[in-house]
């Protein structure tokens, strides 16, 4: 790429140079032509010394010289300034042989055009001048009267200076053709090597182009779309990692219910001797795992539901208020059974939301069986209900064992328990505080833990009010 690009730019250089050339040429010419176009409306070529000079320089009408703001001066054989108007640049009466010599000689190189007459009957020179507007001293003389030495030295002079120059704009467009190509080839590679890790598998390569052009935006877009496509593999690591871990806890959470019921079961075939009483202690067994197979199938069955695309909530408005009191009520035998405390605080005056009754009630439900699955009896119970913000605000809490701080940012995924080893009889099925949270959410709202310094542990419920 970089041989490429560069040849590319040194190519574009040499066509730039070749046209600048033929443009410098075709300037030279269009001047010429322009200095012949004006030379007839130009002061000096209207009044000549030739136009004006006469045998007796006394004669010498020099009005129109004067009025267009020229000079005339008569110079005689004896080198004195024997007529002068209008403009004088000699400044002098008297002229030395050297000093006259040295005005012709230098008459070229001053602001001003000398035109300079010798009259030989009256024996004088007559000088017409006019301050030079600009003046572009440019020639090529040939004359082929000149030695055949001279003419070469001079045209090898010419050749070298001609191609010494050709040879230094050469160089200046092929470095600068380098510089330009290095300037967009050097990015670029750096911009292909980050592409390339890319594609490699390594996400976290960036690019650091140092720049403030356009090829700084290229640099942000392409570091940008690298930080997305690291997010999006470290999200899909993260979900195929959720993945395997919940096709593991399901396998092990149905694994020990189906093997105790196939165990039982083949224990009853071929066991015709048992007793009624462990006949029936058999049968109670496969009917309490089986039980427990089918609740997680069927909170599967709900997670997976409520995942689903096709999952809509059946809305109604309702007093958020009047509906907790309700499910308070129902909480209370269940608590008092099971020897725990309870406080409830619920806001009397009405709040509305809209809620899917039977799928809000689970949310508490959810809550309300962990609360019992993991705390000793005793523990104290709260819930209560308050509006903030436009919403209805829902708190659950007990100062029971709470949850452990390695579970706090996993606690809402499927199958994460409190109790790590899983065992039936302590804990449920992990998919309760899953389910809520989705419910919650597709209510508009949330299901939070709050992280409070209190023991136990506290649930926030908001969902908006209306």
């Amino acid at each position: 790429m970089n041989r490429t690009l560069s040849n590319q730019f040194l190519i574009s250089f040499v066509v730039i140079f070749l046209l600048t050339i033929l443009a410098t040429v075709l300037a030279f010419v269009m001047l010429s032509f322009a200095s012949q176009f004006i030379a007839g409306s130009l002061v000096k070529n209207q009044y000549p010394a030739s136009a004006i000079i006469k045998d007796d320089y006394n004669q010498i009408d020099a009005t129109p010289v004067v009025q267009n703001g020229g000079g005339v001066q008569v110079i005689d054989k004896e080198y004195r300034v024997v007529f002068s108007r209008g403009l004088d640049t000699i400044g002098k009466d008297q002229l030395s042989a050297g000093e006259f010599t040295k005005f012709l000689l230098e008459s070229k190189s001053k602001p001003y055009n000398y035109d300079i007459l010798y009259h030989p009957q009256g024996e004088f020179w007559l000088i017409v001048t006019f301050p030079t507007s600009i003046r572009l001293d440019f020639s090529l003389v040939y004359n082929k009267l000149a030695t055949a030495g001279d003419f070469q030295r001079a045209g090898w002079a010419i050749a070298f200076a001609v191609l010494s120059y050709l040879l230094i704009v050469a160089m200046f467009a092929l470095v600068y053709s380098k510089l330009t190509a290095a300037s967009i080839t050097v990015p670029l590679r750096k911009l292909i090597e980050g592409t390339r890790l890319l594609r490699e598998g390594d996400y976290s390569a960036r690019v650091d182009l140092r720049l403030k052009n356009e090829f700084a935006e290229l640099q942000d877009t392409f570091n940008d779309m690298a930080a997305r496509i690291e997010h999006e593999m470290s999200l899909r690591k993260k979900s195929e990692g959720d993945r395997r871990r919940l096709i593991l806890d399901i396998s092990h959470d149905l694994k020990n219910p189906m093997a105790s019921i196939q165990g039982y079961a083949e224990l009853l075939l071929k066991k015709s001797d048992l007793t009624e009483q462990e006949r029936s202690e058999h049968l109670q067994v496969i009917l309490n795992n089986s039980q427990r197979a089918n609740r997680l199938l069927s909170e599967l069955f709900e997670l997976s539901q409520i995942d689903s695309p096709e999952f809509s909530l059946k809305l109604e408005r309702i007093d958020v208020s009047e509906y907790l009191r309700q499910i308070c009520a129902e909480l209370v035998p269940q608590l008092e059974r099971e020897g725990f405390q309870y406080e409830f605080n619920i806001m009397e005056e009405s709040m509305h939301a809209l809620v899917d009754i039977h799928r809000f009630g689970r949310i508490i439900q959810n809550l309300a069986d962990n609360a019992l699955r993991y705390n000793p009896p005793g523990t104290l119970i709260k819930m209560i209900l308050r509006e903030q913000d436009h919403q209805a605000v829902i708190e659950f809490s007990d100062n029971g064992i709470g949850i452990p701080a390695h579970l706090v940012d996993h606690i809402f995924k499927p199958f994460v328990r409190v109790d790590d080893s899983r065992n039936s009889k302590t804990g449920g099925s992990g998919l309760g505080l899953s389910i809520a949270k989705k419910i919650a959410q597709a209510h508009g709202g949330d299901l939070t833990l709050c992280l409070t310094r209190e023991k136990g542990s506290t649930f926030r419920i908001a969902i908006p009010a209306i």
